[in-house]
C-alpha cells in the first residue's frame, strides 16, 4: 500500500494501517524534534504526544500536504505551545518570588505588609499600574492614559476591573451588605 491508501486506511481506523505510517514517519519526527528542542527526552516526549494527537486527529488530514509536513506541524505547535506555557509558569515563579521579596524587605524595616498589597501584587501589570497611579497617587484618567499611551477609557476600564480583582481577593464583595435607607 502507498502512503495515500495507508491514510486512508488509517482514516477508516484500521490500526495496522497507523502502525506502517508511525513507523515510516517517528524516526524523522523525532530527529526534527532533537533539532528544535536540543534535549532528546523533550524530543521523544514530544513525538509521542504528536503521534497521539494524530490518531485522535487523522479525521482532518486533508492531504494538502506531506503527511510528514502535517505531524511536524503537530509537533511544532506542541512544543510552542509547551514554551508558552514554562514562560507563563517561570514568570509566574519570578512573580511570586518577587513579592515574598518585597514583603520580607518591608517587614524587615517594621513597615507594614497590608493584605491590599498581596493583593495588588497578584494583579498583573495592566491591571496594577492604572490602579496604582489612580488610587495610590491621584491620577487622573487622562494621565494615566497619558503615562501608559492608552486611551483615558481603557485606563478607567482597567482600573474598575483590577479594583474588582482586588476586591475579590480581600473577600469584600462576600461581606453582608448593609441597608443604608431609613
Amino acid at each position: 500500500m502507498n502512503e495515500i491508501e495507508l491514510i486512508r486506511s488509517a482514516k477508516k481506523g484500521d490500526h495496522r494501517s497507523f502502525a506502517i505510517l508511525f513507523r515510516s514517519h517517528y524516526p524523522i519526527l523525532v530527529k526534527y524534534l532533537m533539532k528544535i528542542t536540543m534535549n532528546p527526552d523533550l524530543a521523544e516526549d514530544i513525538a509521542q504526544e504528536a503521534m497521539a494527537k494524530c490518531v485522535e486527529k487523522i479525521h482532518l488530514f486533508s492531504g494538502k500536504s506531506k503527511f510528514s509536513s502535517w505531524l511536524i506541524t503537530i509537533a511544532t505547535n506542541i512544543y510552542i505551545d509547551q514554551q508558552r506555557r514554562k514562560k507563563r509558569e517561570r514568570e509566574w515563579n519570578e512573580g511570586e518570588a518577587a513579592i515574598r521579596r518585597l514583603q520580607w524587605q518591608m517587614e524587615s524595616r517594621n513597615e507594614e505588609w497590608t493584605d491590599a498589597l498581596a493583593a495588588l501584587g497578584k494583579l498583573g501589570e495592566e491591571m496594577r499600574i492604572p490602579l496604582v497611579l489612580k488610587h495610590y497617587y491621584g491620577y487622573s484618567y487622562d494621565e494615566i492614559g497619558e503615562t501608559l499611551n492608552i486611551a483615558s477609557g481603557t485606563a478607567k476600564s482597567r482600573v474598575h476591573h483590577a479594583l474588582l480583582a482586588v476586591r475579590r481577593e480581600l473577600k469584600l464583595d462576600d461581606r453582608p451588605k448593609t441597608n443604608t435607607t431609613k
